[in-house]
């Protein structure tokens, strides 16, 4: 995201690998867009790109200033529906889950045959930080 890159662990002799990895970013304009590229991991040469993926964080950000206290576990609070303008396999949803803000997306990976990769966004407020 813009000049911010952040990298998960290698996991070896894995076709369909779950990291499971909390990996952190620090929103300054929820316009740009988050791009994740997948590796493979090579020992003696370069690592070979194996697609890549974007995905905008504006629906998710315009739910997050919403007042949700209140609302039950689970509550749906916006869908996003795959387009030829954004790189979801599925539809996605942002709900209220246990006092948080929450978006699972499914992620069609570009530039490569298939693939796809499943992740989920939570806001966090650092300390020092100056919020939305």
């Amino acid at each position: 995201m813009g000049k911010q890159k952040l990298k998960t662990r290698v996991i070896k002799k894995d076709v369909n690998p779950e990291w499971n990895e909390d990996l952190t970013l620090s929103i300054t304009d929820p316009n740009v867009p988050i791009k994740l590229t997948v590796y493979d991991h090579d020992t003696f040469s370069k690592d070979d790109k194996m697609g890549d993926a974007e995905f905008d964080i504006k629906s998710y950000i315009e739910a997050l200033k919403m007042n949700l206290n209140g609302l039950p576990s689970g509550t749906i609070i916006s869908r996003i529906t795959p387009s030829r303008h954004n790189c979801l396999a599925e539809e996605s949803c942002i709900f209220w889950n246990d006092g948080k803000v929450v978006q699972d997306l499914c992620l069609r990976l570009r530039n490569v045959e298939c693939g796809e990769v499943e992740i989920q966004l939570q806001w966090i407020d650092l300390p020092g930080s100056k919020g939305l």
